[in-house]
């Protein structure tokens, strides 16, 4: 398994080949995203660095000095001469109504956006752009995608720094849309509690609430994935990955390996 790591400090004792970072929000974090199962699918010689936070936004990330840690690994990237990758996915904590993380998506999203692409090209590394992973709420048997605006601003940014763009947003929702609600749901952390309990209990469960940021998910809800669903996204990563950059694919593990 690639080494990963949220909290590393220095190099693994035999240098890497090369490394890879994530940076991101709860859909990319540990325990409650992707993150880790992408990391799972690098070879060995790769150090996979999960930085990805739960509950930051493109302006919180930084203000939060988390930013920081990027510029650490890339500046000892350098000195070592590991080639890096640094995969930046933002969008569902910049939306309206979260206070002290919501940015303006015309002023400040896209700013931030290409700022962290040139600091990532100043520091000696590779950005690469996502576009959201889609939320999986149902209306009438359509999936909604109210995180297109978002991605239509990575696009953007990804067009005017010529960065590398992995289109997370329309091949996850896509692939949500045509499993349908039920399979869909099966990807998330927990299974949905049972309608007659909801019922019984005269509680209502909104599966699209705003929780605490960096909160541990746990219950039902239709954004963060658990197991299942972390495979089926990192799978789709990859894929990307593989399309995008040809110099990836060889540190990437065979299909079932």
């Amino acid at each position: 398994m690639a080494h990963s790591s949220h909290a590393q400090t220095q190099l693994p004792s035999s240098a890497p080949q090369l490394r890879v970072i994530l940076v991101g929000d709860s859909t990319m974090a540990t325990k409650s995203g992707y993150g880790d199962a992408l990391c799972a699918r690098f070879k060995p010689e790769v150090d996979c660095v999960n930085l990805a936070r739960g509950g930051r936004s493109s302006g919180s990330f930084r203000a939060e000095g988390l930013w920081n840690r990027v510029q650490e690994l890339l500046t000892q990237s350098a000195t070592s001469g590991i080639g890096t990758y640094v995969l930046i996915q933002f969008g569902h904590n910049d939306q309206p109504g979260k206070p002290g993380r919501s940015t303006d998506l015309v002023t400040e999203f896209p700013v931030n956006m290409t700022r962290y692409v040139n600091e990532v090209k100043q520091w000696g590394g590779v950005p690469v752009l996502l576009t959201p992973l889609t939320r999986r709420s149902f209306r009438n048997g359509v999936l909604e995608n109210n995180l297109k605006p978002w991605a239509d601003a990575i696009e953007v940014v990804a067009q005017q720094t010529q960065t590398v763009l992995l289109p997370l947003n329309a091949e996850s929702h896509a692939a949500v849309q045509a499993m349908g609600e039920a399979e869909a749901d099966t990807l998330a952390v927990a299974p949905p509690p049972p309608p007659a309990a909801k019922v019984e209990s005269g509680a209502t469960v909104d599966p699209n609430k705003i929780e605490p940021q960096g909160a541990a998910k746990s219950a039902f809800d239709r954004t963060h994935v658990g197991v299942k669903g972390a495979a089926f996204f990192a799978n789709m990563v990859e894929g990307q990955l593989r399309r995008q950059i040809d110099a990836m694919s060889r540190f990437l593990r065979a299909a079932g390996e």
